[in-house]
Parts: structure tokens; sequence; C-alpha cells
């Protein structure tokens, strides 16, 4: 599922021994000629962080190729032209791939599609051969059984464990680790998907997670890990749930872990060595999921953020496990980016006689910012109504649209601009303040207060939601508010 666009380009670094872990991938990309790619690896799957590898451009002759640093396997993200896709990568992997720019079922969509990369002379041992292959049987299988599990439960069940004894004789003399986990953890997803006779959650940490690496390059893995641990912290006994909130208020790392160790997915386990009786457990695993955990209550009203907070920084200082540095630093980061409440970020915009615009240039009032396409018909009839919302609220919100810089706009289309009374911008696909936040779709709206902090992203539109919510009651309140005040 791959957006793909390369060229040649690359660092070549002078480093001994580079040579040896080199990746390289190349292909054809008819249908991006031109276009720049940009190679992401994912830091962590709990914040979803990527970080850029390289990037290179499609040349003339629709091909492309380059070469980066590679050591470890893993799954990578391709982005081109807002589309995105992703392969795995190994150490001196070799890659040929046909790049297209959507897949033959797939609606179009403005903001960019998923596409599927196909490859070319595709080893048989490389990652991406052999995890194609075992998903194909792994399908394969549940296409044939899946169907009749709600008629013959127990056949399901059945085949099910035949299929996880199968799958682990086949694998067993495998040495790529990365492909044994996938392989792993691709099953035990499927434990929760049957009824009849399914393992509970203890006996599914016992047979797939105790004493099993953690493996954070592994997308099954880490897949797994979110699935199983999902709100943790409310699953826990009263006891360990009080210790843990306790832990919380004291912005404490070690009391928190020491509680989670009393939970059984999470607990030590004493063994006995010829130097007498030893607490091991998986200690990497309990601080990841605590840092997971204390993510997923951060937004509940019952838990204290900023503790959260300093729970989380401590960790992505003082961690003994580099990994999870990474995940807290990350995750300290998704919480507290563009949420309602938190303060907005700043932007820079210039108007068509030069003068710059920020986020303080509009102090005072609300900012109610509009994305929108001027050739998506959703986003020109919204403007009809922003246009009487605007003649309402215009003392109490400065309104403002921003659109992308399209050449082939149609005259038609650009009739529109000349009838909005408000601060209008014209913007390049590329521009930061689309990267700053993030439309998923247009339009899109931000409303941001007169302190620069953010009210709602995204926020209610001038269109009545299922709930029959507009925008409109929000600045009718805001206007009752200002007058208030003023009295």
């Amino acid at each position: 599922m791959f957006r793909f666009v390369f060229s040649l380009v690359l660092f070549l670094t002078p480093v001994l021994g580079m040579t040896q872990a080199t990746t390289k991938i190349s292909g054809f990309a008819p249908d991006y000629v031109g276009q720049t790619v940009e190679l992401f690896e994912i830091e962590d799957y709990f914040s979803m962080r990527e970080q850029l590898i390289a990037t290179t451009t499609v040349k003339e002759d629709s091909t492309f190729d380059f070469q980066f640093f590679n050591e470890i396997t893993q799954r990578v993200i391709v982005k081109s032209n807002k589309n995105t896709g992703f392969l795995y990568i190994q150490p001196k992997g070799n890659y040929e791939i046909y790049l297209p720019s959507s897949n033959r079922y797939d609606a179009y969509r403005p903001l960019g599609n998923e596409v599927e990369i196909a490859f070319f002379n595709l080893d048989s041992t490389d990652i991406n051969y052999q995890i194609l292959a075992f998903d194909k049987w792994m399908n394969t299988f549940l296409g044939t059984y899946f169907p009749s599990k709600r008629i013959n439960g127990s056949e399901f069940v059945s085949q099910l464990e035949i299929f996880k004894e199968n799958a682990e004789k086949y694998y067993e003399k495998d040495t790529s680790l990365f492909l044994k986990t996938h392989v792993r953890f691709s099953i035990a997803a499927l434990d929760d998907i049957q009824f009849a006779g399914a393992r509970n959650r203890y006996e599914k940490f016992d047979f797939y997670l105790d004493n099993f690496p953690v493996s954070y390059t592994s997308d099954s893995y880490m897949n797994y890990i979110n699935s199983f641990y999902a709100n943790i912290i409310p699953k826990l006994s009263k006891e360990t749930n009080d210790k843990v909130y306790l832990g919380i208020l004291k912005s404490s790392p070690t009391m928190i872990i020491n509680a989670l160790a009393k939970e059984y997915t999470l607990r030590p386990t004493l063994v006995k060595t010829s130097k007498g009786d030893k607490m091991i457990g998986n200690a990497r695993l309990r601080e990841l999921v605590m840092i997971k955990g204390l993510s997923s209550v951060y937004y509940s009203a019952d838990y204290p953020k900023t503790n959260i907070l300093k729970v989380l920084d401590s960790l992505s200082i003082y961690s003994m496990f580099a990994e999870n540095k990474v995940i807290a630093k990350n995750l300290i980061y998704r919480l507290t980016e563009l949420v309602p409440g938190a303060k907005s970020p700043d932007f820079l915009l210039t108007t068509s006689d030069h003068k710059v615009r920020t986020l303080s240039s509009y102090a005072g009032k609300y900012v109610y910012l509009h994305f929108f396409s001027a050739s998506n018909k959703e986003s020109v009839k919204e403007l009809d109504l922003m246009k009487s919302i605007y003649d309402r609220y215009k003392g109490e919100v400065n309104f403002i649209s921003i659109y992308e810089k399209d050449e082939n706009l149609t005259k038609k289309s650009r009739e529109i601009f000349k009838s909005i009374p408000w601060e209008f911008f014209e913007l390049d696909p590329d521009d930061q303040l689309y990267k700053t936040f993030k439309p998923s779709s247009y339009p899109f709206y931000v409303l941001i207060d007169q302190a620069g902090y953010l009210v709602g992203i995204p926020a209610l539109s001038p269109k009545p939601n299922g709930q029959y919510l507009s925008i409109d009651k929000v600045f009718f309140d805001i206007k009752k508010m200002n007058e208030r005040e003023k009295r």
C-alpha cells in the first residue's frame, strides 16, 4: 500500500562498513515524473511519529533510484504527491518497484490515497516476499473457515489450532526473527476473533507474550501490544488502580511501575537459581505498558494531565531503555499537539499587499481558520453559509480562509474569491501551515480564542452536523459573553 516516488539522490557517507548495510530502491513511476518522494521510518508504534530517511525525485524517463544506510529490518512509509504507502526493508536489500498513482477500486481522495506497490524480481528470501506469502496463507485460511464461524464455531476453533501448529512447524527453523515475530503475532491476533474455547487474557499472555522480547520495530508485535494492553489502567484491580493513581498524583514513575508489577500480565516471576530465588520479569515491557497506559488516560477528567506529563518527561530522560525514552518523548509531543486547550501554534501569512499576518496580529478576538478547496463542491457550498455568519459575528471573530494554490482552477472557481468579504490567502500545497494544522479533509475549521489557545480542532462548521450543532451557536455565546464583559 504505497505511494512512492523516487529519483536519484542519497547520502553516501564515507563511514567504514556503511556499504555492507546499504539498502537500494529503484523502480518505475510514470505518474510521478518530476515529483519528490520522501521515505520515512516509524520512530515508534504508539505515537506513530515518523522520521525522514531520504528524499529523491522521479526522472523524466519515469525511473527513480536511491540508496541509504539501513541496519535493521523494518517497515517504512513512502510519501509523494499526498499519497502514501509502505514496504519492508532489510539491510543490503535491493528493491525494484512499480509505483501506481492509485488503486483500481479506490475512490479518488483530494487529500491523497494509499497505493499498493508492486515488486519486480523479488527474491524469495526477502522479508516482503515472506510476509506476503504468509499473509496470503493466513487469508486463505480465514476465507475458508471464518465465514462458517457463526454456523460452526467449534470447527473454526479446531481448524485454527491446526493452522497454528502448521505455521509453527513451517517457520520453526527460519532464522529471521522479524518474520517469526510477524507470524507469531499475526496468529495471536486470530485468537481475538474466535469465541468457543478461546484462550482467556492470562492464557494469551502466557502463550504469546511472557518472556518474549519486546520487538519495537515489528508492526505486528506492537499492534498486538496496543490491542492487548488497551485501556490497561481502568482494567486493573481496585487495589492496583489506587496505587497507580497515587503514583500519578505524586508524579512518581517508580510508584506506578511497582504498582503495575501486581498485574499478572506485567508481573516479575520468581525462579530458582543456583544462587537462590530470583525475581525476573520483563521490566522493559512493564515500563512500555506504563507509558501506554498513562497516555491512554491523559484525556480523562479523573487524571491530572500535568502529573502525567511530568512522569512521561521523567521517563524520556531517565528510563533504562533507550527505545522507551523515545516513545515517552514522542507521546508528550502527541498529547500536547493541537488539541483543544493547548496553545495554538503560530502562523505566518502574507497579504496581497505584502503585509505580514501572524497569530498575534489577531490578538484580542477569536480566530476562525477556514481551510478549503475552490474545486471542492462542499467547500463552495459552505462559503455561502459562512458569509451570513460573518455578517453577524465579524465584530467578535476574525475570519481567515486558506486555500491551496492550483494553476488549473477554472475562471468560475476563481470568481468565488471576489465574493469573500474577509481575509483569504492562497498557499502552496507544501506550505508549513498545512503541516502545522493538518487539515484532514475540506472544508476544515480551527477555532482559536483571544489568548491564542485552541478551542476547536476541528471546529464546528457553518453547516449543522448530525447533532444539529454548528459554529453559529458558539459564536452567539461568544458575542453574549463579550457583551456581558462590556457591561
